[in-house]
């Protein structure tokens, strides 16, 4: 199987993922943008990056390139991603059928790839291992921006004097007959 193909499982993973948990997915047309999934969680728009992960024979883990990876005919160019590229990175590890969510500053924070460990044998768990099936990063993160969005201005805010309904005290008293 290709790198392609591997792609096309991952997303479509992950949006059967997003999908059983009541959020909309939205797809952009092409691949030029720097993610490839938005999830729209009670209005809020969440960019998703997903990534396929392979296994390591030798080092017994899966790695997965925390760069984005571009080709042309003649060479493949590798660029880091940045804090605005996209909001959670989706880790697929298909022959396990396991995910791993990271928010964008953890994923950009390994230096080139991300070790994953699925082994239990191992005395001390890696840094990636509090990333396991956590979807509830990406919904603890939108409720946070919905409710951003939604804070309520405070009453009278929004006209000059304080009160955008004056009581017929404060009319009479500005010389305005009722």
């Amino acid at each position: 199987m290709d790198t392609k193909q591997k792609g096309d499982i991952t997303e479509q993973a992950t949006i059967l993922q997003g999908l059983r948990r009541g959020w909309g997915v939205l797809r952009p047309i092409g691949d030029r943008l720097r993610y490839d999934l938005v999830f729209d969680i009670s209005g809020v728009l969440v960019k998703i990056q997903t990534k396929a992960a392979w296994f390591d024979q030798p080092n017994q883990c899966y790695l997965v390139d925390n760069r984005m990876t571009k080709t042309n005919r003649r060479r493949m160019l590798r660029e880091t991603y940045t804090l605005t590229d996209f909001d959670f990175a989706v880790v697929y590890l298909d022959d396990v059928d396991v995910f791993y969510v990271f928010p964008v500053s953890v994923f950009i924070s390994y230096a080139g790839q991300v070790s994953i460990v699925e082994s239990v044998k191992r005395q001390r768990k890696p840094r990636s291992a509090i990333f396991r099936e956590a979807w509830d990063l990406i919904s603890h993160w939108a409720a946070s921006r919905e409710t951003l969005m939604r804070i309520p201005a405070k009453f009278g805010e929004a006209s000059r004097s304080g009160n955008p309904e004056p009581s017929p005290d404060d009319l009479i008293r500005e010389g305005v007959e009722t």
